[in-house]
C-alpha cells in the first residue's frame, strides 16, 4: 500500500475507532442482519473467491462469514487496535494494517466491500478512491458498499465519540462507477431490513 498522508479528519475517524476498538469489538451485532446483502454479493462471486474486506474491524461478522464459505479474505483496517482484535480471534486470517484512501496492492479481488467504512471518507476523497477499488477488482468483480441516501455529510456515532459519514449522490456513484466499468446492481437507500443502512451493489464488466 502507498500512503497518501492523512487528512485530520482520517486521523481523527482513526483516533475514534483506536479508543473504541474493545467497545466496538464486544458491542458489534453478530446476528448478521446483513445476510441477505452479503448473500447477494457472494452470488455474484465465483467458489473460492478472493475478497478485500476494507474497513474489516474486528473481523466480525463480516469477514468471518465469509472466511466459513471458503473464500479468501484479506481483511484491512486503518486501527491497529482493530488489527490486533482480528489476528487474536481469528490468526489464521490474513489481517492487514492499511487505508483505503492509498490502496495500491499488487492483488486483484473478485469482490470488494467497504462495509460502514466507505461512508467515513469524505466526498471528495470518495470520487478518488472509488477509481482505485475498481482497479483491484477482476473482470466481473462486485463490490458492495455502504453509502448515504443522498449527496451530503452528517454525524455518527461510536461508543461516546461523534464520526464523521459523507455520501455522493446516488447519480454520481452510477456515473463515477460506470465511468471505471462498474455497473449499478442494486442501490437501496434506509434499508428497512438492514438497520436502515443504504446499500450499493455494482459489478465490474468485461
Amino acid at each position: 500500500m502507498t500512503g497518501k498522508t492523512p487528512s485530520d479528519l482520517a486521523r481523527r475517524t482513526q483516533q475514534v475507532y483506536e479508543r473504541n476498538a474493545d467497545w466496538f469489538a464486544h458491542t458489534r451485532p453478530r446476528a448478521l442482519v446483513e445476510k441477505p446483502w452479503l448473500d447477494r454479493f457472494g452470488a455474484l462471486l465465483p467458489d473460492r473467491a478472493s475478497i478485500l474486506d476494507l474497513g474489516c474491524g474486528s473481523g466480525e461478522p463480516i469477514a468471518t462469514y465469509f472466511l466459513r464459505l471458503g473464500h479468501r479474505v484479506v481483511g484491512m483496517d486503518a486501527s491497529n487496535a482493530m488489527i490486533r482484535i482480528a489476528r487474536q480471534r481469528h490468526p489464521e486470517g490474513d489481517w492487514r494494517l492499511g487505508d483505503m484512501r492509498g490502496l495500491n496492492l499488487a492483488e486483484r479481488f473478485d469482490g470488494i466491500i467497504g462495509w460502514t467504512s466507505f461512508f467515513h471518507l469524505t466526498q471528495a476523497e470518495q470520487r478518488d478512491v472509488l477509481p482505485g477499488l475498481a482497479r483491484h477488482l477482476r473482470t466481473d468483480g462486485a463490490m458492495l458498499l455502504t453509502v448515504g441516501p443522498e449527496a451530503g455529510e452528517v454525524a455518527g456515532k461510536v461508543g461516546d465519540d461523534s464520526v464523521y459519514h459523507a455520501s455522493l449522490s446516488p447519480q454520481e456513484y452510477t456515473d463515477i462507477l460506470a465511468e471505471h466499468g462498474l455497473q449499478v446492481v442494486a442501490f437501496t437507500p434506509q434499508d428497512p431490513e438492514c438497520y436502515g443502512m443504504t446499500l450499493l451493489l455494482a459489478q465490474k464488466s468485461g
